[in-house]
């Protein structure tokens, strides 16, 4: 699944060292986590603009189309994603618990009156969160201008 997600900031203490560090048999030996020196993951994204809308596809298997928020505010959108889970396991004489929360939050701005924001459309399906947001008119009309060189 790390193919599909990418991680966020994050500073390395030894970045000249990375691949003694990332080495995953040392790693499981001295009990580490495997951050690579970063904390949190992103789901990788894709944006294609086309003559008339923006593309966006979220890679994010695993979660369901209730665990995803988009809303346009102050002409951004905002992409972002929660999920929660708990699992129980009671036996004789012990219960375990794990718990497991994952989110994210992305942010793509938008000039103003740039895109339709009452026209946005968003669908999730096979793992992948695929939004379109129509351009207004204005951001459809190409401006093209030859500039001359001196």
């Amino acid at each position: 699944m790390t193919a599909l997600m990418k991680r966020n900031g994050g500073l390395s203490l030894l970045p000249e060292l990375p691949s003694l560090f990332s080495d995953p048999i040392l790693r499981d030996w001295l009990n580490w986590p495997d951050t690579n020196g970063q904390i949190g993951t992103v789901p990788a994204m894709n944006i294609e603009e086309g003559d008339d809308a923006f593309e966006i596809s979220v890679a994010a298997p695993g979660l369901k189309k209730d665990d995803f928020k988009v809303e346009l505010k102050n002409n951004q959108l905002l992409i972002s994603g929660e999920r929660n889970e708990k699992n129980e396991q009671k036996d004789e004489g012990y219960l375990r618990q794990e718990y497991n929360y994952q989110s994210f939050v992305r942010s793509f701005p938008f000039e103003e009156n740039q895109v339709m924001g009452d026209k946005i459309q968003a669908k999730y399906s096979d793992g992948i969160l695929h939004i379109t947001v129509p351009k207004s008119a204005q951001a459809k009309t190409k401006i093209s201008k030859r500039i001359p060189i001196s």
